[in-house]
């Protein structure tokens, strides 16, 4: 039964000409895959012609898989990529609709007001959304989907330095747009609060 078969043992059925192969693995991992896409490129429509353009593509280079990863990070790795070369042709301003999502943990208080969880969402969402492509596409890896650095920087196909370095920097320009969230009491400063220079 293709619910008992691993990730690879489903691609290479498909290369070998199963016809449902290929479904099964996308409805094992379609929920992680769209969260990705959406929250890389900020548009559910562009998400969503981002992530066909991504399955057709894994589809018809299912041969190249060369077992170097794992499937699931494969799949991510088309995905991310088709997604920011879809943000880089469309040359928008960062400032599209929004995808609702859950807010990665930045360390921003926790809140039980509905109205101001979804206005911390959507400002985190806007300040994700103004991240250059490459930090944007890290962060969200590392940070909000839990990736290990090694495999975004398989998904991204870059070393593992530059991956770390992207999260850093990323995450620097997160807290100074985020300060007003971290730091609801603006009379006082960022050091008053964290027992620090606030960096």
């Amino acid at each position: 039964m293709p619910a008992e078969q691993s990730d690879e043992e489903l691609l290479a059925a498909h290369v070998a000409g199963d016809p449902h192969a290929f479904s099964e693995l996308v409805f094992r991992h379609r929920d992680r895959l769209w969260a990705v896409a959406v929250r890389t490129i900020g548009d559910s429509n562009e998400a969503e012609d981002a992530l066909q353009d991504a399955l057709i593509s894994a589809f018809r280079r299912a041969d190249q898989f060369r077992g170097d990863a794992q499937v699931t990070t494969w799949l991510h790795r088309i995905v991310v990529n088709a997604c920011l070369d879809r943000i880089r042709r469309r040359n928008a301003r960062p400032t599209s609709p929004l995808p609702e999502f859950d807010s990665p943990d930045l360390g921003l208080p926790q809140t039980d007001d509905v109205i101001e969880q979804r206005e911390t969402q959507l400002v985190i969402a806007q300040a994700l959304a103004e991240l250059p492509e490459d930090q944007r596409a890290a962060v969200l890896l590392v940070d909000v989907e839990g990736w290990p650095i090694e495999d975004a920087a398989r998904m991204l196909d870059c070393p593992t330095g530059t991956i770390k370095s992207r999260c850093s920097r990323g995450r620097a320009k997160l807290a100074k747009r985020l300060i007003e969230l971290r730091n609801p009491r603006s009379d006082v400063p960022v050091q008053d609060l964290e027992g620090g220079s606030g960096e």
